[in-house]
């Protein structure tokens, strides 16, 4: 990325790598420094595949807002959104459904930083600093209020980011917290690692992520992943690896769908 590091905000470790910033270089991205380049490269060199994973789940993201538009939805709160790349979620919402509402929601101030840049002079879109680990603290900000109509059908996105949720900190609580303030007919949009195909591979990756980033990773299984979706109705296909999920063209699926290393699904609020 660039040397000028003016955009930093004050207090940002550059020398530790750090979650978005690691997604934003297997995307292609330019928001990441040299930290986060050798995390990246060393996670790439136990597990190849790791570079099309991200860009899959890129894709999926992009579906599945596009679908969530075609079903009526109007506004999205993304949470854990990380640094905004290509084919974020307001430009497709926005082209698939004209004024249509986001929040990003993220803990990473980097992140934030850059979101605030893209979406300056945006009235249909907006991103606030909060953890997810504090759902209620999410649905009472003024930020997201001002938005999200919790009356009308929404849509809640979290994609990616409850692996990064201890269990004892219970992740399934703060997906049922969120998911109590959604009206019957949102949707819940969510991707999870899993060590389902190969949990040996798996678990070594989770170990040399965790070996340098603050923020430790959990890879789950199919079962305690699908608990996520309590209350809430899974659409066709249910929840499969990323390539599997509605693809655009049948060539877009890889013989071996696993190499996405997650599972993702969408669900309707019962």
């Amino acid at each position: 990325m660039s040397d000028d590091l003016s955009w930093v905000p004050p207090g940002v470790d550059t020398g530790r790598a750090n979650v978005a910033r690691v997604y934003d270089y297997w995307l292609g991205g330019s928001h990441n420094f040299l930290a986060d380049q050798d995390l990246a490269r060393a996670i790439v060199a136990v597990v190849p595949s790791v570079r099309e994973a991200a860009r899959d789940n890129r894709a999926f993201l992009g579906r599945a807002v596009r679908f969530l538009a075609a079903s009526g939805i109007r506004q999205f709160l993304d949470v854990g959104s990380g640094i905004p790349t290509e084919g974020n979620v307001h430009e497709i919402a926005g082209q698939a459904t004209p004024g249509a509402r986001v929040v990003y929601v993220d803990n990473d101030r980097v992140a934030v930083a850059h979101s605030r840049a893209i979406l300056t002079g945006s009235a249909d879109a907006a991103v606030m600093e909060a953890d997810a680990r504090d759902p209620a603290q999410i649905l009472a900000s003024e930020t997201v209020r001002e938005l999200i109509d919790f009356t009308q059908p929404v849509g809640l996105l979290l994609n990616m980011v409850l692996h990064f949720i201890d269990d004892p900190e219970d992740p399934w609580r703060i997906v049922a917290t969120l998911r109590d303030a959604l009206a019957p007919g949102s949707y819940l949009v969510l991707g999870h690692l899993t060590d389902e195909n190969k949990p040996t591979v798996a678990h070594a990756a989770e170990k040399v992520y965790n070996r340098s980033v603050a923020t430790n990773i959990h890879v789950r299984s199919r079962a305690d992943i699908l608990a996520f979706f309590d209350g809430f109705d899974l659409v066709d296909p249910g929840l499969v690896y990323i390539p599997h999920w509605r693809p655009d063209l049948p060539a877009d699926v890889p013989a071996d769908g696993s190499r996405s290393w997650a599972l993702v699904g969408v669900g309707c609020r019962r």
